[in-house]
């Protein structure tokens, strides 16, 4: 076998080398420590909450065998809101982002992963050059002149020629303490983060949407309470102004009247710009201009409160709550990056071949006298650099530290979270418990009130008293309504929406 051919093997041989597999150094991930906890209050929580007659008033357990559903808004048991936020799921540009950087993140993974192997590069160089006379003939320097010979042999004369390089370079760098495989590993956990992130989207845009439902019906809801007082209003006006032409009232009561309605009046337009404004909200999770509307709309009455929640551990929690899980892979990403470091301050090695031809035709250029190889392998050790390396790796184990502290960090928001969505459940049903209690009285009060005005037995006043304190009776209810509905979905989103 000639040389050119043994070289040819070895280079082929040398590209088809695995990862040579050698010692890792750098710190082994584990966990963080977290602190321990059971549960999400100090003492137990009641079984159940606090129920009210009407519209999100049934009482509400917590089950923490149950599983947590990924489209948990479908227990809200509304067709519209299901339609809006697939449309959101599809049409939103954050998922199109979250989506784009995940990708870009797996990507950035395959391609440290390609310094596994060898790199294998063909190049190919023609060159044209013209010598001049005096360097060109075979006895150094020829003799002088422009045309004119001054000694028997006459002139030196330019060369004029053609020279092609073809050439086969391998290049293998072996990962021998493992400072590619713990780069890998970070991209790799960066790219899982980025994944987690991507959850967290969907999650935090299906809550946005039912947040933005929820206030859309709570503001009708508020707009018809308001309406409704309006137009009682004005007939309690159109009364007193008739009892006022035949003198059995008196013209303050007309004003006192006149001030009620215009009172209520005021309560109108803040509520119409804040459904405008949600409406805006809603066009645009789902990914509309403002002037695309969408044709889902939501009232109270359309929106169900589910009765049985589920209710994970907090063992549970930080294995499934997307901001957790990419919060952990960043503590992931940060103990590689230590051993980056570390294997930074270790021998370099590297391993180059090259094999090729040349000649002043392409045609000769792989014959024996044109072929040439070489095999060159380097090995370095930094000896000195004033500390550079030694203080990247003492920056990486820093940033490892604070990537484990941002980690128990989000634990132990984690956990907050779901213990004031808890605390809030129960809160808001004890206060929709109590806000239907008080419109009943307030109500009940506006009755009485009115007969004994009419029979006389009592003035105009303690009627608008009773009337006011209704008003804001309906509204209170209304809000307490919503605040359950809203407080449920801050739950399922707390617990991390199942995905």
């Amino acid at each position: 076998m000639s040389k050119a051919r043994a070289t040819l093997t070895c280079l082929i041989g040398l590209a088809a080398l695995p990862p040579i597999a050698g010692c890792v150094v750098g710190p082994q991930y584990h966990r963080p420590p977290l602190p321990r906890s059971q549960a999400y209050s100090p003492t137990p929580l009641p079984r159940s909450t606090a129920s009210a007659p009407g519209v999100a008033g049934a009482a509400q357990s917590f089950d923490t065998a149950q599983a947590i559903s990924a489209q948990w808004w479908t227990l809200f048991r509304s067709p519209a809101l299901d339609a809006l936020i697939k449309r959101a799921f599809a049409a939103n540009p954050t998922i199109a982002a979250a989506v784009a950087s995940l990708e870009q993140a797996q990507e950035s993974v395959y391609a440290q992963q390609g310094l596994f192997y060898p790199t294998v590069q063909v190049s190919y160089q023609a060159e044209r050059t013209k010598l001049s006379g005096n360097t060109a003939t075979s006895s150094a320097p020829g003799p002088q002149g422009n045309g004119a010979s001054i000694v028997p042999s006459g002139p030196a004369q330019p060369v004029t020629y053609n020279f092609h390089t073809a050439q086969l370079t391998v290049g293998y760098v072996p990962d021998v303490f493992g400072a590619n495989r713990r780069q890998v590993e970070s991209l790799q956990a960066q790219a899982d983060a980025a994944h987690y992130q991507l959850d967290a989207a969907y999650v935090t845009l299906a809550s946005n949407v039912v947040a933005a439902a929820l206030q859309e019906a709570s503001t009708r809801a508020q707009i018809n309470a308001v309406r409704t007082i309006i137009r009682a209003n004005r007939r309690a006006l159109e009364i007193l102004r008739r009892q006022l032409q035949l003198g059995y009232a008196a013209r303050l009561d007309v004003a006192q009247q006149q001030l009620a309605l215009a009172q209520a009046q005021a309560l109108l337009p803040p509520l119409e710009r804040q459904l405008a404004q949600t409406r805006d909200l809603i066009r645009a999770l789902a990914g509309n201009a403002p002037d695309r509307d969408v044709p889902q709309t939501f009232t109270l009455d359309s929106l169900h409160l589910p009765r049985r929640l589920p209710l994970s551990l907090p063992s549970q929690l930080i294995e499934q709550r997307p901001d957790v899980l990419a919060a952990e892979e960043q503590v992931r990403a940060a103990s590689a990056q230590v051993g980056v470091a570390v294997a930074n301050r270790l021998p370099q090695f590297s391993l180059t071949g090259a094999l090729g031809g040349q000649a002043t035709r392409i045609t000769q250029m792989f014959w024996n006298s044109g072929t040439f190889w070489s095999v060159l392998g380097n090995a370095s050790q930094p000896l000195f650099d004033a500390g550079t390396l030694k203080h990247r790796q003492k920056a990486a184990e820093r940033a490892l530290a604070q990537a484990a502290a941002q980690y128990r960090s989000t634990v132990l928001t984690a956990f907050q979270n779901v213990a004031d969505c808890l605390h809030a459940l129960y809160s808001d049903a004890d206060a929709l418990q109590t806000a239907v209690a008080v419109e009943k009285a307030a109500r009940s009060t506006l009755e009485v009130s009115r007969q004994q005005y009419r029979a006389g037995y009592t003035n105009y006043l303690s009627v608008l008293t009773a009337q006011a304190a209704y008003q804001q009776a309906v509204i209170a209810r209304v809000q307490a309504q919503a605040a359950r509905l809203g407080d449920t979905a801050a739950l399922f989103q707390a617990l991390g929406g199942g995905w």
